[in-house]
């Protein structure tokens, strides 16, 4: 079995994309330097992920989708340096869940990696998200509870530091669980190079250059694709998610366009403050491992202005989704061949 396995749980939107991204394009070189990368592609951990979380529509997925987690752990079991299992979706795990995953690893020496970011700006980069896999809830609706479920991703069950720790840490020893906060207007390297020394790899060694930043859309382009989403009804598939709304419409339409940065409601601002207050508090009462600084998970008490969802008006929607059509127009021209003559 594998000395130590790091099961990197998220938290989503904290630089995870970046990380693992870098991880992939490199496994050959990590495993010469004694980290294993198990499985055949990143999706593996993303279904390992809905198998720990007990995913109820696993069963309408094939059998390599159902097995993930099982081929991870034999490739472990046959591995005697380190392991690596990275995906965000694991932060909503429960108690019972997270204890079987660690459980499962044993004899190897578990470590928790939480990458941490300050709550405001993920519950804003977090809603967008959602967006991208077809949510239609506006901005000043979202997350006002936090679910039960561990098949919620977009809501504080994921995006809160202390209540993921709480489900997660266990009977670990605080030195086992550790805090990579993101710093916050920092290098974008920094944080793979905190990652890479926690692992026991050399940052500098690896190639960084394939990693592309998770950019972000204007305020009206997010309320654009919220409402497209409504009429989406037909696209269901995680593939359809991905390949359609997520890189085409958002990413390759709506995030070139720039855009208005806006805040959420002053409320959830708030809630956004006391979250990252008591898991700062909470983190420090459990003398877990720090690699960085805390206080870079605290929202600041002074915020530039920016734009709210509420002040977003139809004109603007219109005049997007106007532009949006001519320009998806040009695209169906260009797959169909081009104008004739």
């Amino acid at each position: 079995m594998a000395r130590r396995v790091f099961i990197h749980l998220g938290l989503p939107k904290t630089a995870t994309t970046y990380l693992q991204t870098i991880l992939w394009s490199s496994r050959d070189q990590l495993r010469a330097d004694g980290v294993l990368l198990p499985g055949d592609e990143r999706r593996d951990h993303l279904w390992a992920s809905r198998v720990i979380r007990e995913d109820p529509n696993l069963d309408k997925h094939p059998e390599l989708h159902r097995t993930s987690w099982a081929r991870l752990r034999a490739e472990l079991a046959d591995w005697d340096g380190d392991g690596l299992v990275s995906h965000e979706f694991f932060a909503a795990a429960s108690p019972r869940q997270a204890a079987a995953m660690v459980a499962d690893l044993a004899p190897a020496e578990v470590h928790l990696v939480a990458t941490a970011r300050e709550p405001l700006g993920l519950f804003t980069a977090s809603w967008q998200e959602s967006l991208k896999n077809r949510s239609t809830v506006p901005l000043p609706e979202y997350a006002r509870t936090v679910s039960k479920s561990p098949n919620a991703i977009w809501n504080w069950r994921t995006l809160d530091l202390r209540l993921v720790l709480r489900r997660w840490a266990g009977d670990l020893p605080p030195e086992h669980v550790h805090v990579l906060p993101v710093h916050r207007g920092g290098r974008r390297e920094a944080i793979w190079e905190t990652y890479a020394a926690l692992i026991g790899v050399d940052p500098s060694a690896y190639d960084t250059g394939q990693s592309f930043p998770n950019e972000s859309m204007g305020v009206v382009e997010a309320e654009t694709l919220r409402r497209v989403n409504e009429h989406l009804g037909s696209f269901e598939r995680a593939f359809d998610r991905g390949v359609y709304i997520r890189t085409y419409l958002a990413d390759e339409r709506l995030v070139p366009r720039g855009g208005d940065r806006y805040w959420p409601e002053p409320d959830q601002v708030e809630e956004c403050r006391a979250r990252g207050r008591d898991a700062v508090e909470f983190v420090r009462e459990r003398g877990f491992d720090v690699r960085g600084d805390l206080d870079d998970l605290l929202v600041p008490e002074v915020l530039e202005p920016r734009r709210s969802v509420a002040s977003v008006t139809d004109a603007e929607v219109a005049e997007v989704a106007v532009q949006l059509v001519a320009r998806m127009l040009g695209d169906v021209r260009d797959l169909r061949g081009g104008s004739a003559g």
